[in-house]
Formats: C-alpha cells, sequence, structure tokens
C-alpha cells in the first residue's frame, strides 16, 4: 500500500518540478547582441556597388546589366560623353555670361581604381552658371579624352565637377594634348598614388585653377551625364574649346597608372549643343 501511494505522489511532484523549470526558461530574456556586433552584422548585408571597369565583362559596353542602379547608362537619352560637331552647334545669346570663381586651393589626391581624383581642403572655389552658384567639389582625369570635337579626341581630358547647393551638378570638361609642360599641375603630378589609395595624398603647393583655364573660354554646353556608374543624367555639361597641354611625359606617367580610362561617345539623340562666347 505505501508504495502506491508514494508512487503517485513522486510523479505529480517531478512534473511540478518541470513545469516550475518550464516556466523560469521560458521567462529568461534573449542575449542582446553587443552594439558592435550588430554594426558588424548590418555591414555584412550591405548590398555593395558592383564592380565595373572600362574594359571586357565589366566595361562601358555592360556598365547597364551589372547593377540595376546602373540601367540609366544602357536606357537613358541624354548620355555623356558626346561627339561636338561644331558646324552643328547652335548659339545663344540670351544666357547669362559664366563665371569662373577660382582662387589658388590646396588639394589631396586619391586612386579610386579609376582615376585620379583631387579634392579640395576647403571650398573656395566656385562657377556661376545661369545666375546659379556651383561649387567645386573634386576633379580628375581620363585618357583619353572622353568628348570628342568633329570625331577627334584628345590626348586627355579633365573633368572639374562642381555642385549647387540644391545638389545639382555642373561639370566643365577641358581637353589636354601633349604640347609644354604644365607647371599648374607640375606638383600634383609629383605625387600621383600609382595604387587604389584608402589615404589621400596632400599637393605640396596649393593648385591655382584659374591659372590652369586656357586663354580663349569659349564654352560648348548641353544636358547630359555622369560618365561613370550609375550615369545620372541631369548635368549641365559645359566644354572648353581651346584645350590644355601637358608634356608628353606628364600624359605617360598618367598612362603608366590608367591605361585608358575613357567611355566612348554617346548618341546625342534630340538634344542641341548650344556654343558660348569666350569670356
Amino acid at each position: 500500500m505505501k508504495k502506491k501511494i508514494i508512487y503517485p505522489i513522486l510523479s505529480t511532484c517531478l512534473l511540478l518540478s518541470l513545469a516550475a523549470c518550464s516556466s523560469k526558461t521560458a521567462d529568461v530574456p534573449k542575449e542582446e547582441k553587443a552594439p558592435e556586433k550588430v554594426q558588424e552584422e548590418k555591414q555584412t548585408t550591405e548590398v555593395q556597388p558592383a564592380h565595373w571597369s572600362y574594359e571586357g565583362e565589366t566595361g562601358p559596353e555592360y556598365w547597364g546589366d551589372l547593377d540595376p542602379t546602373n540601367a540609366v547608362c544602357t536606357n537613358g537619352q541624354e548620355q555623356s560623353p558626346i561627339n561636338i560637331e561644331t558646324a552643328k552647334t547652335e548659339k545663344d545669346d540670351e544666357v547669362e555670361e559664366l563665371k569662373f570663381n577660382y582662387a589658388p586651393t590646396n588639394f589631396s589626391l586619391a586612386n579610386n581604381g579609376h582615376t585620379i581624383q583631387g579634392n579640395p581642403a576647403a571650398i573656395d572655389n566656385s562657377i556661376v552658371v545661369d545666375g546659379e552658384e556651383y561649387k567645386l567639389a573634386q576633379f580628375h582625369f581620363h585618357t583619353p579624352s572622353e568628348h570628342q570635337f568633329n570625331g577627334q579626341n584628345f590626348d586627355m581630358e579633365l573633368h572639374l565637377v562642381h555642385k549647387s547647393a540644391s545638389n545639382e551638378l555642373a561639370v566643365i570638361g577641358l581637353m589636354i594634348k601633349e604640347g609644354a609642360a604644365n607647371s599648374v599641375l607640375e606638383q600634383s603630378w609629383k605625387a600621383l598614388p600609382k595604387e587604389v589609395t584608402t589615404n589621400d595624398v596632400k599637393v605640396t603647393e596649393a593648385i591655382d585653377l584659374m591659372g590652369l583655364l586656357p586663354e580663349n573660354k569659349q564654352t560648348f554646353r548641353y544636358e547630359g551625364s555622369l560618365t561613370t556608374p550609375p550615369c545620372s543624367e541631369e548635368v549641365e555639361w559645359i566644354v572648353l574649346e581651346q584645350p590644355i597641354e601637358m608634356s608628353k611625359e606628364q600624359i605617360d606617367l598618367f598612362r603608366q597608372i590608367f591605361e585608358d580610362n575613357h567611355r566612348p561617345v554617346q548618341p546625342l539623340n534630340d538634344r542641341e549643343v548650344e556654343v558660348e562666347p569666350s569670356v
């Protein structure tokens, strides 16, 4: 009789004990992850931009297929660069005069794997286009030139990228041909980073961009795009007709780093290219 009484009691106690343990287990809060661990996981799940280049299966012909954000590279109707046929340009006397507000400025150089980019230490340079001010954000180089004049490329091209207070872009395009050594860029060329950089390389002397501009500042203007992915449109392009010069040694030094980093010309479609007088 004792055994029959004891076993149910023990069984009941065991069930109550397991229920209590289960209740305690359910009340245990989930382990919180350290903030740095959460940040690390976020970084690993972020979508990285698709790799692009200037040749092969990741070259300009395929930019639009590499990433959905690059679709306009293929489907856009106002893409850059273009071939400027000087005989087919339109003269517009009603636009406001283009104004350059450049002063000697300290720059640092970065090699981003696609070009050499100059980053200003201060926002001291600007242009005024149709009454709106655009601040210089950076400059960079391409070889050969991306824009053509009457079907011909120049040895190189310099792009001065400007941004307005409303984040609109205006880019000055300067053609570069082989000739005399360019003294304005001399110190920059001594500091050209040959490998991809994680930290910018400082240029020892200030760069006087005003001294870099050609004497004749006649320009061609049109509505275009970025010439690299994602090829965003609604970019105001201002291409100067008169080229500046760099020596063969300077051009060759850049080409040792980037043998060819230009996008081919794009269809003009229904756009007009306007010629502006010299300023």
